[in-house]
């Protein structure tokens, strides 16, 4: 191990064993795999784990690292065979799933499951992701990053000194490099990769089982969603990376999970090994404050806008749901998880407790000055720039959602790069035939999934809801033309932008891609849709983007030398890094919690429970006539605990969040006994505070995964692959 991460450890172990005030909690922690022999091993065996950090992270031997797989870029997935088969959420294989649907073959609503290698299903663009290693290159990265640089600057040199040594690192390889900051820039690692590009889908269950409970049931326990799906990893003869092709084989990994059928217990320990995505454990007060009351509420209002428009074009036309059934999971995800997250950080008292922890950290730093000089106003230039980000980031929340939020919007935009190449004196026609040959590529992809209906109604009312939300001094210029030309009628305004434009008719838009020349870049400037989308851009670019980096770059240095501060001041506590789309380890136990008074939620939900919710008058608690006649008659195989029942679903206390959807959870013998897909909602603000009282992860039991591939679909075969322990 590099010295530097061994003097981190130590310092860790060290700050550890003075637990005072502000002890990292008993399931808290997103560890780095590397770090788990010097900082975690001895508690994760005492909490009963069985094996060793070596068998989690290894270089030179084969271990669970080499099983777990960072799946299209935002999910994980686990390798669960010798042939390269791979376990991952129904929501993470989503938009695979849906890409191959249709209404004659709609594998949304009735599954699908490839009985052969010859049936699976090549998914262009989807890849999967190893860690081959990961070093910590602190010392090298920072080579020539002085205090008093610009956050521009110091990037930078950054940049280059981190390209440069992964470049270096993977010469004559066909491995891959990234690097992160950790500790807000206070550390770097860097890791080595090795990503497969030939995915190949092989099984799913219907949306009844997948999805059950869907929008109702998101981030919500007790749950009784089957979220999974299965795909394969393909590989060249020499069982390497390579693009799609008939003569590729599946992958032989380096290790597969063995699947437990013997389940788990309350009070057992659990691991999660996945990609989380993103938190903000150690920011200061004011930071949770914005999120609190201004971001969160925002985005939130905007969705419930964007979701009641679409669900209501989805249930009047089948059609219209299969288009927009992956596009209204997304967008109603992160809905309620921000709903949940306010509701957690009210609970919690989550404001509160971090001004008490500043307070002690504030009264310390003045009891030394001479030991920490340079602290003493670090916590008030924190709240001055939280302050002054307050109003802009508003307008950017609104301009991301309302811009992301509208289909056509993020489509015409998509044609800024030919207007900028046709406006230029001479240009470059070869490049403009490639991006003409682009856009008529695009043009079906696009309206394959598109109702303009639903996007026109959308459109009218994010516009408004912009123009009545923000100040207008902070609007973009379009709206002062719908006040002027429409009397501020968003309805009548976007009707007209719709019915004129060239870019929401798949005829017109054929046509003038067929015949296009530079000269007719003035059809596209002159659209009634390219002009509201570059009144939007514009001002974004111009004012809200340079305005919101500056602040923030701002408050990245102070987030940086507070992250340093908090580390000499308040050395009692044990610190993990944010996730940051990296791979790590989680462990916590298997058990209840009470997320209010008088409620106690139980650790595992069982089949029963899907027909005790079922509603065939609602689509997202529709039970399969199949599902049913199998409880009917208790067939559940091998697959049934002691009492007969067949469990679905069970938490623990990990510290889990996006990212970690599709993450194999791992009992204390290394085995699969789950698949991660979800958090209880009252927890979701774990990613800013966790709180082991009420921060629970949701996963899926291997067990009924493995029923619905052999009783109720069929694909028993898939079972042989595996390796089944008991």
């Amino acid at each position: 191990m590099h010295l530097r991460s061994k003097m981190l450890a130590a310092f860790f172990i060290a700050a550890g064993c003075m637990l005072l005030t502000f002890p990292v909690f008993a399931d808290e922690g997103m560890w780095l795999p590397l770090l788990l022999e010097q900082l975690n091993e001895h508690d994760m065996q005492a909490k009963g784990f069985k094996l060793t950090a070596q068998d989690v992270y290894s270089v030179n031997h084969s271990s669970m690292k080499d099983a777990v797989v960072q799946f299209g870029g935002g999910c994980t997935a686990e390798v669960v065979s010798n042939q390269g088969l791979i376990f991952t959420n129904h929501h993470c294989g989503f938009g695979q799933i849906q890409s191959h649907s249709s209404l004659d073959h709609n594998y949304l609503e009735n599954g699908f499951w490839a009985m052969n290698l010859g049936e699976e299903l090549p998914n262009a663009g989807l890849t999967v992701t190893f860690i081959v290693r990961m070093e910590d290159v602190t010392e090298k990265i920072l080579k020539n990053v002085t205090s008093g640089l610009s956050e521009s600057k110091r990037d930078s040199i950054i940049k280059v000194n981190g390209t440069a040594l992964g470049k270096a690192a993977v010469k004559d390889t066909h491995y891959e490099f990234f690097f992160r900051p950790f500790y807000y820039g206070n550390q770097y690692f860097l890791f080595i990769t090795e990503t497969f590009r030939d995915i190949r889908l092989v099984g799913t269950p219907p949306s009844s089982i997948g999805k059950f409970g869907s929008d109702a049931d998101n981030w919500v326990w007790p749950r009784h969603t089957g979220d999974f799906c299965v795909f394969r990893i393909y590989a060249n003869k020499k069982n390497e990376p390579a693009d799609y092709s008939a003569d590729n084989i599946p992958y032989t990994p380096k290790h597969f999970f063995p699947v437990s059928l013997k389940g788990e217990q309350e009070g057992d320990f659990t691991m999660v090994y996945g990609f989380p995505g993103r938190t903000s454990e150690y920011v200061y007060s004011g930071g949770v404050e914005l999120i609190q009351q201004v971001s969160d509420p925002a985005k939130v209002g905007i969705r419930d806008v964007r979701l009641s428009i679409m669900d209501q074009d989805m249930h009047a036309s089948e059609k219209v749901h299969i288009q927009y059934a992956a596009k209204q999971s997304g967008i109603a995800n992160n809905w309620k998880k921000w709903s949940g997250e306010m509701y957690g950080m009210k609970k919690n008292n989550t404001i509160q407790k971090k001004k008490l922890y500043e307070a002690e950290f504030q009264k310390r730093v003045d009891a030394n000055p001479d030991k920490f000089k340079g602290y003493h106003d670090l916590l008030m230039q924190l709240q001055i720039a939280y302050d002054s980000l307050s109003p802009v980031q508003l307008n950017w929340d609104y301009f991301n959602e309302v811009a992301g939020g509208i289909e056509a919007i993020k489509y015409v935009n998509g044609f800024s790069p030919l207007v900028k190449l046709c406006l230029q004196e001479h240009p470059d026609l070869g490049q403009m035939d490639k991006l003409i040959k682009a856009a008529k590529d695009g043009v079906n992809p696009f309206f394959k999934d598109y109702n303009l209906p639903t996007d026109e109604k959308i459109c009218a009312a994010l516009l408004k809801l912009y123009n009545d939300r923000v100040p207008k001094k902070l609007l973009p210029a379009v709206f002062q033309e719908v006040e002027k030309k429409y009397g501020g009628d968003f309805v009548a305004y976007t009707h007209h932008v719709y019915e004129k434009s060239l870019f929401t008719s798949t005829d017109k838009l054929g046509k003038f891609l067929g015949n296009f020349k530079a000269s007719d870049v003035k059809k596209i400037k002159n659209d009634p849709l390219y002009a509201l989308m570059k009144s939007l851009y514009d001002l974004y670019y111009q004012d809200i983007a340079p305005t919101y980096a500056r602040m923030n770059d701002r408050i990245a240095l102070l987030n940086r030398t507070y992250m340093k501060a908090q580390m000499e001041v308040m050395t009692e506590k044990k610190y993990y890094p944010d996730a940051n789309l990296t791979l790590r380890v989680a462990y916590g136990k298997v058990g209840t919690y009470v997320p209010r008074d008088g409620v106690v939620y139980n650790w595992y939900t069982t089949l029963d429970g899907v027909m005790e919710k079922e509603n065939p008058q609602v689509d997202e608690f529709k039970v399969s006539p199949r599902l049913k006649a199998l409880w009917a008659s208790k067939d559940y195989g091998p697959y049934a605990d002691a009492k007969g029942e067949l469990h679905l679903a069970f938490i623990a206390g990990n510290h889990t969040t996006g990212g970690n959807s599709g993450s194999p959870v791992i009992d204390a013998n290394g085995n699969l006994i789950g698949i991660n897909f979800d958090r209880c909602w009252e927890g979701t603000m774990s990613d800013l505070a966790f709180d082991p009282s009420f921060c629970r992860n949701i996963a899926v039991d291997t067990r009924y995964v493995l029923f619905v591939i052999d009783k109720y679909a069929g694909a028993g075969y898939l079972l042989k692959e595996m390796k089944l322990v008991n």
